[in-house]
């Protein structure tokens, strides 16, 4: 769990609180039942390359690494192997656990289903979550390639963020309750998120919901992670064994030659090279290591006033 959260901390901007602003709400969830620590997860199902978790309602980050582990345990004979797991809680950020499975040689795939706030295209209702999806393709002697994302333009966390610092937000972030399109984060604040690509987002988020939530025997739509002392979310995780396709020398040849022909494209400001997915987190990974990470105002006085609650020391 700590490493999950200082990897989001280091990733991250601070307004899409996946770094030490989790710490709120674990500790609220912790007091009310919606987590149980030393949950006891169980194997529900399992076949030569699947495998479904029961979390027990333990912390998403423990459950997620360990259904990521099984699958790239299983992906290793298999040569792909898809884990789900059910009865579970906010797993971090994505694109951590897909990298669990690059750091084994093997393409990871994680996504989840999250609370409602997206509404399905056409409509100003949300009924679909942000969906998140990460994942990782591993390269030879270097940082794997990462995509993390959201299935909306953006999160609440950000819209929070700029109405914190009093700026206007991009108008395709989200909509007002009455379905008009705005600046004012504060006017959106009780609206629906956007998808990206407008209704291909929105079938993506579907899809994901299907497969984490429905499929898995989890909650789904407009009843996950609504609940703090029942959020029962559903994860998935994948694990692909490039090397099961061709020898993994060609392989890592021929992705290193598409990557190759995608850094080389001129970018239309020369300022601003072509970046792979994963670049700039890595790049953000390694300044904060250096100087350390960035927090709000807001951040650090919950924190004291956590850490005064639980008689603890905070230097801060």
């Amino acid at each position: 769990i700590t490493d999950g959260l200082m990897t989001a901390s280091q990733w991250w901007h601070p307004g899409q609180g996946q770094g030490l602003e989790k710490f709120f709400r674990f500790f609220r969830q912790i007091n009310n039942g919606g987590i149980i620590p030393n949950a006891k997860m169980e194997w529900v199902n399992e076949g030569p390359a699947y495998a479904l978790l029961d979390a027990g309602k333990g912390f998403g980050y423990v459950s997620a690494h360990r259904a990521m582990a099984r699958a790239v345990e299983k992906a290793k004979v298999t040569g792909i192997a898809m884990v789900g797991v059910r009865h579970s809680n906010h797993f971090g950020i994505a694109g951590y656990h897909a990298l669990h499975a690059a750091k084994n040689g093997m393409i990871g795939w994680a996504f989840t289903n999250a609370k409602a706030e997206m509404a399905p295209w056409g409509s100003a209702q949300v009924v679909l979550g942000t969906n998140p999806w990460g994942i990782a393709i591993p390269r030879k002697d270097t940082h794997a390639i990462v995509l993390d994302m959201a299935l909306t333009m953006s999160g609440k966390g950000m819209m929070m963020w700029y109405e914190r610092e009093g700026k206007p937000m991009p108008d395709s972030w989200a909509l007002t309750p009455d379905g008009k399109r705005t600046t004012d984060p504060t006017a959106a604040m009780q609206g629906p998120l956007l998808p990206i690509g407008e209704y291909k987002g929105y079938g993506l988020s579907l899809i994901t919901d299907v497969l984490s939530g429905v499929m898995t025997g989890s909650l789904f739509g407009m009843k996950v992670f609504q609940n703090e002392s029942n959020h029962d979310v559903g994860h998935v995780m994948l694990a692909i064994d490039p090397g099961a396709f061709m020898p993994r020398e060609q392989v890592d040849a021929r992705l290193e030659a598409l990557i190759d022909e995608v850094k080389g494209a001129p970018p239309i400001d020369a300022g601003k090279p072509v970046v792979l997915p994963g670049e700039v987190e890595f790049a953000r990974m390694a300044q904060r290591r250096r100087e350390g990470v960035p927090l709000s105002r807001k951040t650090v006085e919950e924190l004291r006033g956590l850490a005064a609650r639980l008689d603890v020391d905070f230097p801060l």
